[in-house]
């Protein structure tokens, strides 16, 4: 039996059209996250990005899932933008399960074929870098909106289309604010 909070595979795979659908570039930030803390979350206006912290007080720089060889947060994670239809897709129970605390939120499409690695984004003053790291949805993605969301990233010729949205470098220190457009540098 399915849980009647979690999205079904039936769902999700007659929405990805509409994902597919979203803004290529030139689209705004419609929230940003910030997370000092597992499981801590703020929703604030604007952020400052930088290439030595990513976004600075965050847990990046305290317990970040990736390191590099020097143990050091991997700046590749940096900043993560998540599909606003995806969210919407996923995320059915907003009062009794946490935002999935990705640092962007934007009615963006997110695939290699739209965003390669390596693509630069500017974002208010900020500059950013599409990472080579495949965001897969962690365990606390399928705990959280349900295996099916969590199957439907990784299915058969889906990881090209990075459902779960992608990850990010800061190349460039700046800030972000919500209604800021993310455009395509490249």
């Amino acid at each position: 039996m399915t849980d009647p909070d979690f999205v079904t595979m039936e769902s999700l795979m007659q929405a990805l059209p509409d994902v597919l659908a979203a803004p290529r570039t030139a689209t705004p930030v419609l929230q940003l996250c910030f997370r000092p803390g597992f499981n801590q979350r703020s929703f604030p206006e604007r952020l400052t990005l930088t290439r030595d912290a990513g976004v600075p007080g965050e847990r990046f720089t305290t317990a970040p899932w990736l390191k590099g060889p020097d143990g050091r947060g991997d700046p590749r994670i940096q900043v993560s933008i998540l599909p606003r239809r995806v969210m919407d897709l996923v995320w059915r129970d907003r009062i009794a399960t946490p935002h999935p605390g990705d640092t962007i939120i934007a009615d963006l499409e997110t695939s290699e074929a739209n965003l390669p690695a390596g693509t630069l984004l500017g974002i208010g003053s900020a500059v950013i870098r599409v990472s080579d790291v495949f965001n897969d949805g962690c365990v606390k993605w399928k705990a959280r909106y349900g295996k099916d969301a969590k199957d439907w990233i990784t299915a058969p010729g889906h990881p090209p289309l990075r459902l779960r949205g992608i990850l990010c470098s800061v190349e460039q220190d700046g800030v972000i604010a919500c209604g800021d457009l993310i455009h395509k540098l490249d």
